[in-house]
């Protein structure tokens, strides 16, 4: 089969095509024939070596057609979205015609979206739902604040919360993206700046229901100051860089009575205490097809330009999902 490997850590010239065997079946495991997979952020950290050594084949999620599993749960052909479970980092992941995942982190799909589609899904909508639902516990007609909201975890959970009912401020650094987010059914989406802070307390005098923050590090102690008493914070992503917070004191940074959490979904999803079964994945992928969530990935490249989308990854011009198409 053909893969992209890495051949060595560092930049996207790194990732390179390669013949290699087809992966085995094994119990617990379905080996997928790949039809599409959607880029995340964390294979850049597994292509740059900063995660420690990983996986020659990089991805951690990917959908298409079951091609063998030895202990019948699929069968040959059912259309399936797979995602985690070590995928990339300790075991070969979706950067290849087949993967073998475990079973626990394969999913079955009924739908007609093509391919490229359904790629852009799977982690980044599990992901936002695990954070609104989860660690935000968001309901209809509370405030949340998505800062880094025109990333793909960002524009999926505007998309989600603006479902659920939530009143939605939705934010980015770039003026020329705001209208994304309103598209997405933001109630507000504005620009990030120095004064949002002190916006929204204006705004809000008791502070907001929850933040949902992506930006990372560099903002989550200035999003705990939105938040009203009893309100809840997640940490999402690292847009701003994975630095720790330089002199962190919790008593002197955290507002009393507010909750703060973190989702980190590469090491998480599949294991016992966050089954994939309890992501709505057939409903998600229905909300797409229905044009309720708007999920179009931003790109689509060919299998063999994975290293040109590596490098779009990383200049933070997407706009949304990345998806490559085999």
């Amino acid at each position: 089969m053909r893969a992209i490997v890495i051949e060595n850590y560092g930049g996207p010239e790194n990732l390179v095509l390669e013949e290699l065997p087809n992966p085995k079946s094994a119990p617990g495991h379905v080996v997928i024939e790949v039809k599409a997979f959607g880029l995340n952020r964390a294979e850049i950290y597994f292509r740059e070596g900063l995660w420690g050594d990983v996986a020659r084949v990089s991805g951690i999620e990917c959908v298409g057609r079951v091609k063998a599993d030895e202990e019948g749960r699929f069968h040959a052909g059912q259309k399936v979205l797979a995602l985690m479970g070590g995928m990339g980092r300790t075991i070969n992941g979706s950067y290849a015609e087949l993967t073998r995942v475990p079973a626990t982190n394969v999913v079955t799909i009924e739908t007609a979206l093509a391919w490229e589609d359904l790629a852009a899904i799977p982690e980044t909508y599990a992901t936002a739902w695990a954070c609104l639902t989860r660690n935000l516990k968001l309901a209809a007609d509370q405030t949340l604040l998505v800062r880094g909201a025109t990333s793909a975890l960002g524009q999926a959970a505007v998309n989600i919360a603006a479902h659920i009912g939530a009143h939605v401020i939705a934010t980015t650094r770039k003026p020329e993206r705001v209208a994304t987010l309103t598209a997405l059914g933001a109630s507000d989406a504005r620009v990030d700046t120095p004064e949002l802070l002190p916006a929204i307390r204006e705004e809000h005098p008791k502070g907001i229901d929850a933040v949902l923050d992506i930006v990372g590090n560099r903002t989550i102690l200035e999003s705990l100051k939105m938040i009203r008493p009893d309100g809840r914070a997640c940490l999402g992503g690292f847009l701003g860089g994975g630095d720790p917070i330089a002199g962190f004191d919790p008593l002197a940074h955290m507002p009393s009575g507010v909750h703060l959490s973190f989702f980190a979904s590469a090491f998480t999803f599949g294991n016992a205490d966050y089954p994939l079964t309890d992501i709505p994945f057939q409903e998600i992928v229905d909300c797409v097809a229905n044009g309720t969530y708007k999920a179009k990935p931003a790109r689509v490249f060919a299998f063999e330009d994975v290293a040109d989308a590596h490098r779009l990854m990383e200049s933070n011009k997407a706009n949304g999902k990345i998806v490559i198409r085999l």
